[in-house]
């Protein structure tokens, strides 16, 4: 089957999206601001200036106050400036990790089990929270859990796989009242993703003390991301230097992409309804289109509760899901089996967690809408699908 460039589909969204214009437009005046934010020569405060309007502006949008955002250089930093610094906080102030307490769910992105592979290394304990056969985390599971000595909760908000929304205001409210009857402290660390293009990311109301974002799932630039810290939050650095962002994140601040970074998120903002409609109404047709015509297969998690853009499928037969996307994107089609960083592994381990059929696992592909699909590149996506399917 041939294609050209021209006659792509991308319905991977959720493994990177591209730069709005309106963020290409803030990145690039904002290359002016060249000098460096901490010196204190007008080119320098000039700059500053920018860097600064830029946290405000994704404060706004949080609901938090601007000194409570840490910038990173994306996603996975955040979720390791949250987690390991939250690990080396806690050390020195108690000399060990030895009798502390950790919970995760294990459907979370590689950034996230990483860092609790090296809490575990350090002396900490993990428990891992299974989700239903829907891929919620039940607040029941994670309450059953906890200990006294338990003090932090990591779960993603909106999962990167399947796309299920976790009831992350309930586990607060769970951790909140565990923590007046046992005296203690509990922190809750969400890695939020892509959740803000589709659900206000107000921090207050999810009832987070960690909250992770990057910008380039948020149709902003690659190489910059935030961490919101609440002051319940006592982390050491995991990268040293400069001092800069609170002593957190060391580096020198790249101006341009802060910039392109909260106008991305100004725009995802005002879009967020309208999109949110759209894409749901794509995304449910396109996946009864799918179930109705293409023999056996499943709807991994339930689209009641998953973000509007996401569907995950399982196709029986002998082909993997990463042969099929292979000859999808050979006919013009590109999506993924799971997220980009655990493609090339044999399973995916969300689906897996979900305690279906082995087979699911490995046979899994992952549509993700976005602010260019339309109704009739959807068509055309399920016509290739379909052709790849009987081939």
């Amino acid at each position: 089957m041939s294609w050209s460039p021209r006659k792509r589909i991308y319905l991977d969204y959720a493994s990177a999206t591209p730069v709005h214009p309106k963020a290409a437009r803030a990145q690039n005046a904002a290359t002016n601001a060249y000098a460096n934010p901490g010196a204190i020569h007008t080119e320098g405060v000039a700059a500053k200036r920018v860097l600064t309007h830029a946290r405000e502006s994704l404060a706004r949008h949080m609901g938090c106050k601007a000194r409570e955002l840490i910038f990173t250089s994306g996603l996975t930093e955040a979720n390791n400036v949250a987690l390991i610094g939250l690990a080396r906080g806690i050390e020195q102030t108690k000399r060990s990790l030895e009798n502390t307490h950790w919970i995760v769910s294990s459907i979370e992105h590689s950034s996230v089990l990483e860092c609790f592979v090296e809490i575990e290394r350090m002396g900490g304990t993990v428990s891992h929270v299974e989700p239903d056969a829907k891929g919620i985390i039940r607040t029941e599971r994670v309450r059953e859990l906890l200990r006294p000595t338990t003090v932090a909760v990591s779960l993603c908000w909106g999962n990167n796989e399947i796309g299920t929304i976790q009831p992350l205001a309930s586990i607060g409210h769970v951790l909140r009242a565990y923590q007046k009857e046992q005296d203690t402290s509990i922190l809750l660390h969400s890695d939020a993703g892509q959740a803000p293009l589709y659900r206000s990311p107000q921090v207050h109301s999810l009832g987070v003390d960690m909250l992770s974002l990057g910008s380039g799932k948020l149709y902003g630039p690659r190489g910059i991301g935030c961490l919101y810290l609440s002051n319940r939050a006592s982390l050491r650095p995991i990268v040293f230097g400069g001092g800069q962002e609170r002593g957190l994140r060391s580096g020198t601040e790249d101006v341009a992409l802060a910039a392109g970074f909260a106008a991305a998120f100004h725009e995802i903002t005002a879009e967020r309804g309208s999109e949110s409609r759209r894409l749901k109404l794509l995304r449910d047709t396109f996946a009864r289109e799918i179930c109705r015509r293409i023999p056996n297969v499943l709807v991994n998690g339930d689209l009641r509760h998953t973000l509007p853009h996401m569907l995950n499928i399982s196709v029986p037969g002998n082909r993997t899901g990463e042969y099929i996307v292979l000859a999808l994107d050979h006919a013009g089609l590109a999506l993924s089996t799971k997220s980009a960083c655990r493609e090339g592994e044999a399973n995916s381990h969300v689906v897996a967690a979900l305690g279906s059929e082995s087979w699911r696992a490995s046979n899994t592909l992952r549509f993700s809408l976005g602010r260019d699909t339309t109704e009739r590149e959807l068509k055309r996506a399920f016509s290739i699908l379909e052709k790849v399917l009987s081939g």
